[in-house]
This record gives C-alpha cells, sequence and structure tokens, in this order.
C-alpha cells in the first residue's frame, strides 16, 4: 500500500530539486497514479547515496542496494515510494519524456545538492557544472537562477555540449553559499 499522507519537508523539497537538477531521476510506472524518485550513483559514492536515503527514508520502503556488473558491484541506488508531490514534481520538470527546467527558485540546499551530483573543480579557476543534458535555452535559464543567488557563470563548450563554468570571482562565494550542506565525502568537490 502507498503512503501518500503528509507533504515532504522544506528539506526534502530543497534537496529533491537540487538532485532533479542533478542525477535524480523521476518516473511513473505505466497505470500507476503517483510517481517515484529513482538515486542511483557509483558504487563508490556510497556514502552520499546513504545521505540522500536519510533525507527520503520516510518515503522509502527498503533501503540502497548495490546493483552488480561483470562481477564487481557498479552502482549503489533505492527508490521512493510513489507520492503525489514526486508527480508534481516530474510535470514541472518533463516535458516529452526529457528533463527541463520550470520556473523554480534555488536555495543553498538545492545549490550544494546539484553541485554534490554534478559540480566539478579541474583547478583553482575553473569550477563547473555539467549541465549538458540540458538545452542551451535551459542552460541560460539556469544561469539566470544562479544571478539570483548572486553567481555568475558563462557556458562553456565542452566537445559538442555546453556546461556551466562558474566565473572565477563567484567560485568563493558559491563555496561559501553551499560549505555547510556538503557531506564529508564530497568535501573534495570545493577543495577541502
Amino acid at each position: 500500500m502507498v503512503n501518500t499522507a503528509g507533504s515532504l519537508t522544506q528539506l526534502q523539497k530543497s534537496f529533491l530539486i537540487g538532485t532533479l537538477l542533478g542525477d535524480g531521476y523521476i518516473r511513473r510506472i505505466k497505470g500507476k497514479r503517483n510517481a517515484f524518485l529513482e538515486v542511483n550513483h557509483s558504487f563508490t559514492q556510497k556514502e552520499y547515496v546513504e545521505w540522500k536515503y536519510g533525507l527520503l527514508k520516510n518515503l522509502t520502503q527498503s533501503g540502497p542496494k548495490s546493483r552488480n556488473g561483470n562481477g564487481k558491484r557498479i552502482a549503489y541506488r533505492f527508490f521512493t515510494r510513489q507520492h503525489p508531490e514526486f508527480t508534481n514534481m516530474m510535470d514541472l520538470f518533463y516535458k516529452d519524456k526529457k528533463k527541463c527546467i520550470p520556473d523554480l527558485v534555488l536555495d543553498p540546499i538545492s545549490l550544494a545538492v546539484w553541485f554534490m551530483d554534478d559540480g566539478s573543480r579541474c583547478s583553482e579557476d575553473n569550477v563547473y557544472l555539467n549541465t549538458q543534458q540540458f538545452s542551451k535555452d535551459d542552460q541560460y535559464k539556469l544561469l539566470g537562477l544562479l544571478e539570483k543567488m548572486g553567481l555568475s557563470g558563462t557556458l562553456n563548450k565542452d566537445k559538442e555540449y555546453y556546461r556551466i563554468r562558474f566565473r572565477t570571482s563567484s567560485i568563493p562565494k558559491l563555496f561559501g553559499i553551499i560549505n555547510q550542506y556538503i557531506i564529508p565525502s564530497m568535501k573534495y568537490k570545493i577543495g577541502l
């Protein structure tokens, strides 16, 4: 039986926005009323998946499990139960089965989760959000959301796709905003 009672907490909503901007995936099984979230990362990010599970534990039926391939653990993942708020987020974030950027507001938690999912620091001056999955128009929308937080970036061509590159002057502010929300195993992404 699906427990649909209760709303997501503000922390869970912020988390959900961040993970949908990053690696999170919402889907609905044909014939079912509500959607669910899938969290799936490399097995090396087990601690991160456990942290995400801790935030959503009340919305799941079982904990994370490893997925094997070629005789070794390659992924670590869990699924939530179906919930109306996941369905609402799916309707916002997906058009024609493709992830897109709705009108939304970022907060420090959603930005931190997004950065833990898709951020990378190649050097002191090269900090990116790997947004290649989004259209160029959606990436400009994301730049606008970052600007509302006082962060400046540009689109940087990475092979044939684009991704967001933070301007050097915004990197200290970015790390100042998200530092307290970055879990220990992800601190390397901000140089700690």
